[in-house]
């Protein structure tokens, strides 16, 4: 045996895996997650930025998120936000030991993509209409 080296398992690789709605529901969750943190940190940063220096400073601020392109940052940020939200209690009902059977894992994870878009709609058709 000396001077054979056994072969030693690789570990798994997304290559070798088939996607699924499990696997591209944690993707978004850590995705999201981290949108939230960096772009809504960033705004959250202008906006107090804008605040604290004048009325001409947060005008500045609310026209940006008042153009279209502001709108589409804060739809995208309210999406992000009720996705990780149901992902994340996904991960609760995972963690008190429920769910681990393949179907249910599947189909909870298939639905919740839909669940976020229709949250993220109410969401927006209460800031708008009411």
């Amino acid at each position: 045996m000396m001077g054979q080296q056994k072969a030693r398992p690789l570990s798994p690789h997304l290559g070798i895996w088939r996607w699924g709605a499990a696997m591209t529901v944690s993707i978004l969750h850590r995705i999201t997650g981290d949108g939230m943190a960096i772009v809504g940190g960033l705004l959250l940063t202008w906006w107090l930025f804008s605040l604290a220096n004048g009325p001409e400073y947060y005008a500045m601020f609310q026209s940006h998120m008042s153009a279209w392109y502001g709108y589409v940052v804060l739809v995208g940020l309210s999406w992000a936000f009720f996705q990780h939200f149901v992902s994340g209690l996904r991960h609760f009902v995972l963690d008190v030991g429920a769910g681990y059977e393949v179907e249910a894992n599947n189909r909870w994870s298939a639905v919740l993509p839909f669940l976020s878009i229709a949250l993220t709609a109410a969401f927006w058709a209460v800031i708008v209409y009411v």
